[in-house]
């Protein structure tokens, strides 16, 4: 069966109408939002699962595939059903209906420390796809914890394949990542660089070479090289770009 818009909208988090104090959450909320794209180069939208649709996107054309961000709010999650694969959104909707299991057996009082990350791909107007990550928080949550707005991050995937999803905790050095052929959530320990990766991964960050970084270091070109190979084995990459990238999404450095 295709999936519909409407699969995306679980009786699990079912928001139906707010009170007034849930409401005032929201007060001025998107300025804030601008206010914060603004200092990144990282594109956003938000979720709003009462009106089950969008409430802003930002304005950057490769991830909209030809649309306006009017266009894209006014078409909501039909938006997913044009220009995501088959076999993506069906990704998408276990990756949804697996994410709010795990909120549901999260404490009400934690839940908005947590965020979800998971890669998928977008058909564009010339039928080429493109592999990209989204970040999911929740924003604001009704008195009874159904997530009623939710932040997305969106950006070019790191990764080669859909899926890789994973749950994080702020201030946790725990992940949940999800096993697709069991649908269920693995807790793993994160990543822990050395002080000599994270220095590597930071002199990379700013453009360095491999002989730039050893002089800046003052060690062989060799060595720098030795800690690349721990870097992509560790944080699962092929080549120093992605490695600072992944360090970056999840706050390594």
């Amino acid at each position: 069966m295709h999936p519909k818009t409407e699969d995306f909208f679980i009786p699990q988090n079912t928001v139906t109408r707010l009170s007034e104090e849930e409401a005032a959450q929201s007060l001025n909320f998107l300025q804030v939002i601008k206010a914060v794209e603004n200092t990144t180069y990282q594109s956003m939208y938000v979720i709003d699962y009462l009106k089950k649709g969008f409430d802003y996107v930002s304005d950057n054309r490769l991830f909209l595939c030809g649309h306006t961000p009017e266009e894209f709010v006014a078409m909501g999650y039909d938006f997913y059903m044009k220009h995501v694969p088959q076999e993506d959104l069906e990704l998408l909707l276990k990756i949804n209906e697996a994410g709010f299991k795990f909120y549901e057996k999260t404490p009400l009082e934690e839940r908005r420390h947590y965020s979800i990350t998971y890669d998928f791909h977008l058909i564009m107007g010339d039928n080429r796809k493109v592999l990209v990550n989204h970040k999911y928080t929740p924003l604001f949550l009704t008195n009874e914890g159904q997530i009623w707005k939710a932040l997305c991050l969106f950006s070019l995937s790191n990764k080669s394949s859909a899926g890789n999803v994973q749950i994080q905790r702020q201030g946790s050095n725990m992940i949940w990542v999800y096993n697709e052929a069991e649908d269920g959530w693995e807790s793993r320990e994160k990543v822990c660089l050395t002080s000599r990766e994270t220095e590597i991964l930071v002199f990379a960050s700013q453009g360095l070479s491999v002989s730039e970084i050893a002089a800046k270091m003052c060690v062989t070109s060799d060595t720098v090289k030795f800690h690349h190979k721990n870097l992509f084995e560790k944080l699962e990459v092929v080549n120093i770009s992605q490695a600072v990238a992944v360090a970056t999404s999840y706050k390594l450095v």
